[in-house]
């Protein structure tokens, strides 16, 4: 789902990032006491968490791949106005360091993922426990389809976009201009890795982190209202979480085992590889795809060039270490982005 420079339009760029900045606003306005607290570290493990979850590729339906977005847990423990920066804050590292995610459609990945995504998952969540006890397996159960949903939503927004491209945005005969697939396309591609494993894996991630919250850290599930008072004493917890992220840094490499690129994020270098061609007329149900990059995806593809675009940074010749250092450097600058958004609220985070 994270949309590259060229296959939405800039006028498409525009209005998903004015829709996304009042949101964003709203968000840090709600999100500042957390960030007013020495829960600056908690706030970072979380947000870092969604960056290194993005970076674990599955294997979808028509050879692509797709990915876990983790915006369920961190809606459920941080509530929805924190997981928007948050997820935001990932998402915007990935694009600027990393070519994950384009520039130009910035907006758009955050407005699906980090504003729609969080959103649905905290009220489908709300709803779904509403009155169950912290440690019910309800709330287990409400955790996993608050994260199935949210991540199906945040796919089928993404559908939407390239889909629309096509119908709006196309050349005096009728080629396309940016991305070139229609709705009838777009939507099925995408939903049907979505529903089916990708979901899946956003399910059972929330599920069974909120399982372990419920047993070893039960206080950072008692919503954001009282995470301010809660989490300040949860400073072993905290630790206990950047562990487990340190963990999962580690195993990040077995990202790189998942064959094919994720739908709708291929270069414009592809459209004229005939291997890459048919690979995405596969994904694609067999519609047949234009004889070479649309005009403005072309144009607009090579807007930015990351420094270590693919978490692959040149000067690491080991793809699999090259991916651990991406990762632990893309944690490290969400921290520092945060203990900066901090200073800029009043007050500074200070670590645990």
């Amino acid at each position: 789902m994270h949309i590259p420079d060229g296959y939405l339009s800039p006028s498409t760029c525009v209005v998903t990032l004015a829709i996304a900045l009042p949101f964003w606003l709203l968000a840090y306005q709600r999100a500042k006491r957390l960030l007013h607290t020495r829960l600056v570290p908690l706030f970072a493990v979380f947000s870092a968490f969604s960056f290194v979850i993005m970076m674990f590729n599955l294997p979808l339906p028509g050879g692509t791949s797709g990915h876990a977005v983790g915006m369920g847990i961190v809606s459920i423990v941080l509530g929805p106005w924190a997981s928007i920066i948050a997820i935001s804050l990932a998402l915007l590292i990935q694009a600027l360091f990393f070519g994950d995610g384009g520039i130009s459609s910035f907006g758009a990945n955050s407005l699906n993922m980090a504003i729609v995504g969080s959103l649905v998952a905290w009220g489908s969540y709300r709803l779904l426990a509403a009155g169950a006890p912290l440690a019910s397996r309800r709330r287990v159960v409400a955790a996993g389809l608050a994260g199935y949903l949210a991540i199906n939503a945040s796919a089928l927004l993404a559908a939407i976009e390239f889909g629309v491209q096509p119908m709006l945005f196309h050349d005096a005969s009728g080629t396309p201009l940016y991305a070139p697939y229609p709705l009838s396309v777009a939507i099925p591609a995408m939903m049907i890795g979505h529903l089916s494993f990708a979901g899946l894996a956003e399910m059972l991630l929330s599920a069974g982190l909120v399982a372990y919250l419920q047993r070893a850290h039960p206080a950072l599930l008692a919503g954001s209202a009282n995470i301010t008072t809660a989490g300040s004493r949860q400073g072993s917890s905290v630790r206990q979480l950047w562990y487990g992220l340190a963990g999962l840094m580690i195993l990040s490499p077995l990202g790189l085992l998942a064959a094919g690129t994720a739908w709708g994020e291929w270069g414009a270098e592809d459209f004229a590889n005939p291997a890459a061609r048919q690979e995405i007329i596969r994904a694609s149900g067999l519609h047949a795809l234009p004889d070479s990059a649309p005009e403005g995806l072309s144009r607009l593809a090579g807007l930015w060039s990351a420094p270590f675009p693919d978490y692959a940074p040149a000067f690491i010749h080991s793809p699999a270490f090259g991916y651990v250092l991406s990762a632990v450097f893309g944690a490290g600058l969400i921290l520092l982005c945060l203990l900066l958004l901090a200073r800029l609220g009043g007050k500074r985070g200070l670590p645990q």
